[in-house]
């Protein structure tokens, strides 16, 4: 009986050890699979993004003086894990339009721009600008090297509630046109 009990002890270690390393290999391949996804070159593999990266080209997140670079995934994807992994979740329903049909052409991803650039405004206004503060904070700020109305602008924003994206709304990507109402 004593050499069941060990031949069966050995069973649940090797067992246990297997369940282990297969945790191990699951979440490394989670974090892979993360990392992958918040490359620029997978955001702007589907049609409907291109036209953001024409867009962001254009712009000072993209080329600079000093070389630093906002690529998509600081902007759009939090770093804490919860946060992060809400915003994959939302972020595969664009996939799902791409896929759908919804958005797959320049004339389709036009006609529902103003749409999608309220729900990323709306949740950036709702975590306070979270990611723009990844490198952009208030108190950082050299006021002095800032334009007459940008230090004004600046030097009230905490005090007046404001948050990143209540004035700089069209920064990365162009300002979509608020569609007309019809009557």
């Amino acid at each position: 009986m004593g050499q069941t009990n060990g031949a069966s002890r050995r069973k649940y270690y090797v067992v246990g050890l297997i369940i282990f390393l297969a945790g191990i290999a699951f979440a490394g391949l989670f974090n892979l699979g993360i990392a992958y996804t918040n490359e620029m070159a997978f955001c702007t593999s589907c049609h409907s993004m291109k036209t953001n990266l024409e867009e962001y080209k254009e712009t000072v997140h993209y080329k600079n003086a000093s070389g630093v670079q906002a690529t998509c995934a600081d902007c759009h994807v939090p770093k804490q894990f919860l946060p992060k992994m809400l915003a994959k979740i939302m972020a595969a329903k664009d996939v799902y339009h791409e896929i759908l049909g919804t958005i797959d052409t320049p004339e389709k991803y036009e006609a529902r721009r103003w749409e999608m650039a309220n729900r990323v405004w709306a949740k950036m206004k709702a975590t306070d600008s979270r990611e723009c503060r990844s490198c952009h904070q208030f108190e950082n700020m050299d006021l002095t090297e800032q334009s007459r109305t940008a230090r004004s602008r600046h030097g009230n924003a905490p005090d007046a509630g404001k948050t990143c994206i209540d004035c700089h709304k069209g920064i990365a990507h162009e300002e979509p046109d608020e569609p007309e109402e019809e009557e």
